[in-house]
Formats: C-alpha cells, sequence, structure tokens
C-alpha cells in the first residue's frame, strides 16, 4: 500500500536516517526512554504477571536508527532475561546505523529490511511484544498498519506505541504549510533542507515554533531532526479520542497512557467544583480534558493490549508483589522529597508538586527489585502499625506508578 507520498518519505529515510545517532557513542550511553523499557512491558502489558524466566519474543516494527530495539535488547542482556528481539524497517541506511549500534554492544538481534505492511503473510512472529514508534502517523492507512501489526501479535501480547498529539506540536504544521510553498516536495530531499535552513534563520520571532520548547529536533537534531520535523511529506497528530478510536476500531484496549498522570485533569484543577465535574466524565472524556487544558503533550505514548484478553490491572496490596523502580534507585528519589512531603515533577516545563506520606521515604529505600511488599512491610514493623503501612504503600505506590516510577517487577 504505497502512493507518491509514501515513496518521497521512503526516499527522506535513506538520505537522512531518524533519528541522527553515531554507533560510536555507545560506549557513553543507553538511549532510555518509552514505549519498550523492559520494566514497562512487564508491568503495562502483561500486568506483572508473566514470568520472566519465559522467552520475550519482541517485535520492533519501523526500527529506525534503533533506539527502542538497542534499549530493549540491551535490558534483556543485561538483566539475564531470555528472549530474541526482531528489528524491521525498509530504510537500508538507519538498519545500517541500527546494526552499527548492537554491533558496538555486542547485542544479536534478527535483521529485516521491509515494510511493516508486509508482515501478514511473512513468515515472521508470532510476536509476544511488538513497538510501533512514531510510525502509524506516516502511514498512508494507519488503521491498515495496525492490523499488519496484529497479524504478528501473539495471544496475550501486547504493543507499545507513539504517535505526534496536536497540541503540543503547535508552530509545527504553520511551517510544514510554509515549507511546501517555499520548498516543493518535488525537489531533492537536499535542495529543500537548504530551504528549510534559511528559512529557520529568519523565522519570525512571533511565529508560534520559537515559542515552542516542547521539542528540539529543529535546533539540535541535526539535518535528520529538522527534515523529520518540517519537512516530512505525511504527518498526522492524534487527539486523545481519536487515538482512543483507531485502537478501539482494532480491538485494542489501552493500558496505560503515558505517564498516566499527566492524563488526569485533576492536577491542572485545583477548584473543587471543577475538579467534581472532571470525576463525572468517562475515562476518555477526562484524558482529553487533560491534554486540552496542560496543552504541551506533543505525543502519546500507549500500551495496548486486544480487549477480548486484557490482563488485570497489577496488584500493588498482593503481600507477594515484588515492587521495583524502573530507573532512578528508591533510595535517591527518597532523597528529591521535599519537606513540606511533595516529590517535584516537571511535565515539559509544567511543574506539578507530587504528595507523598510521610513514610515513603523510608518505604523507597526499601524496595530493590528483590523484597516483595510483605517483605518490606515486616522491615517496617518495628516503626508503624500494619495498618498504617498499607495505607502508606498504597498512598506512595498509587502515585508513583502514575509517575511510571515505581511499578512492579513479574514472578520469575
Amino acid at each position: 500500500m504505497t502512493d507518491a507520498t509514501d515513496s518521497r518519505l521512503a526516499a527522506q529515510y535513506e538520505a537522512y536516517p531518524y533519528p541522527a545517532r553515531d554507533p560510536a557513542e555507545e560506549a557513553k550511553r543507553l538511549v532510555i526512554g518509552s514505549p519498550s523499557h523492559l520494566r514497562e512491558v512487564d508491568h503495562w502489558v502483561f500486568g506483572a504477571a508473566r514470568p520472566a524466566s519465559q522467552p520475550l519474543r519482541a517485535l520492533v516494527a519501523g526500527g529506525g536508527t534503533g533506539d527502542g530495539t538497542i534499549m530493549l535488547a540491551q535490558q534483556l542482556a543485561s538483566m539475564g532475561r531470555p528472549g530474541r528481539v526482531t528489528y524491521l524497517d525498509r530504510s537500508g541506511a538507519a538498519a545500517a546505523i541500527a546494526k552499527g549500534r548492537a554491533a558496538a554492544r555486542g547485542l544479536t538481534l534478527d535483521w529485516h529490511e521491509g515494510s511493516l505492511l508486509d508482515l501478514p503473510g511473512s513468515g515472521l512472529g508470532p510476536f509476544d511484544y511488538i513497538d510501533c514508534c512514531g510510525v502509524l502517523h506516516h502511514l498512508p492507512d494507519p488503521a491498515a498498519g495496525l492490523q499488519a501489526l496484529l497479524s504478528v501479535l501473539a495471544p496475550g501480547g501486547g504493543l507499545g506505541l507513539m504517535v505526534y498529539a496536536p497540541h503540543g506540536r503547535t508552530g509545527v504544521y504553520m511551517l510544514q504549510d510554509a515549507l511546501r510553498l517555499l520548498a516543493p516536495e518535488a525537489e531533492a530531499p537536499s535542495a529543500r533542507l537548504d530551504t528549510a535552513r534559511r528559512m529557520m534563520r529568519h523565522l519570525p520571532d512571533s511565529a508560534w515554533l520559537r515559542q515552542n520548547t516542547l521539542f528540539a529536533d529543529h535546533i539540535s537534531g541535526g539535518d535528520a531532526g529538522l527534515y523529520d520535523l518540517l519537512l516530512n511529506p505525511r504527518d498526522r497528530a492524534y487527539d486523545v479520542p481519536a487515538l482512543h478510536a483507531l485502537l478501539a476500531d482494532a480491538g485494542l484496549q489501552i493500558t496505560c497512557w503515558m505517564e498516566p498522570l499527566r492524563y488526569d485533569p485533576a492536577i491542572y484543577l485545583p477548584d473543587p467544583r471543577l475538579r467534581a465535574r472532571a470525576a463525572a466524565l468517562n475515562p476518555v472524556e477526562r484524558a482529553a480534558l487533560a491534554e486540552s487544558l496542560c496543552g504541551n503533550i506533543s505525543t502519546h505514548v500507549v500500551y495496548a493490549v486486544r480487549a477480548a484478553d486484557a490482563p488485570p490491572p497489577p496488584d500493588f496490596a498482593n503481600p507477594a508483589a515484588v515492587p521495583v523502580m524502573r530507573e532512578m534507585p528508591g533510595a535517591e528519589l527518597a532523597k528529591h522529597i521535599r519537606p513540606d512531603g511533595t516529590l517535584p515533577f516537571l511535565f515539559d516545563g509544567l511543574r506539578h508538586p507530587v504528595p507523598l506520606p510521610p513514610l515513603a521515604a523510608a518505604i523507597l529505600r526499601l524496595v530493590d527489585g528483590q523484597r516483595s511488599v510483605a517483605a518490606i512491610a515486616a522491615e517496617m514493623a518495628g516503626r508503624t502499625s500494619a495498618e498504617a503501612f498499607t495505607r502508606a504503600w498504597r498512598e506512595t505506590y498509587t502515585p508513583l506508578a502514575a509517575l511510571n516510577r515505581l511499578l512492579l517487577a513479574p514472578p520469575p
């Protein structure tokens, strides 16, 4: 399923593989993000119920220069988890960079060149987890893309998706329109890029993109970043209701909008009467309200599963559950709790203080990915009652899980 626009899109990623990455930098850092962080997949896709000893068959569909592929493969290797990551992309230039990054880390992956639209009948799969990050919004028919992904998704599996969101990209589409006039799509990519650079040098102070500091592809992303942001031939954005409808039509249920707290309108509405009105809305309406109020969400990252076999939510109250920090150790996170008991968080320029109970710091110091909730409760027994711990654990876990910082580990 291709058209003239799709052909230009393919040419773009051959000329300017995205995002710009250098395999030599793998020695310095691992790019971490969402979707496809292994802790998130365990928690948000499988409800912290799928055993870690069960091999994970993962597909990164539209892997680009390899961020999600390398992250997931490295985390499987570092945690000693069994599994295999398959990379799929139709850009040979992007694949070459991703392969160089994997080689620099000594990672072994399965490499395939082609379009995700060709997955049905390809012989690939089935996969327990599929990453499709930044791809659906470029397809001629995103619904067909979803169906192609679902054709190779194993029963009980899930997806991690990222698509553009409209409000946080204010200014982008105005300049895309301008460049369609100044740099016609029929011109060579290099000529169009030169025009875009010239335009950005003389962009009026009143241009909305100058006011929008939510992303920096046009500033620090190099040629690939500038081209992808402003010269991409097909770029559609989804607000909350539109993305929900796209996935629901495919039989999918969203298990997490990342981060969940950002999609809670209560944090933007201190007025009790407004909060009550927001609480009366259904979940999609509440998430849509939050998106409209904050105005700074530039991408939606979601995890989704087939609605027919969605797992129960992770049970933080289960004494056998093992809490785990996503990245920052619990003891380190505890240091950031203010004297007033709040933990400050910054969501793309929007600061929000998250209230935590007085026992939160002590609890977080015991979260090491090994101790169960029961074990943490036993160690806290000398300083508080069982009832007080249960309350404090709930009041610690709930907001930090909504921030995607404190999750539950899978069983062995």
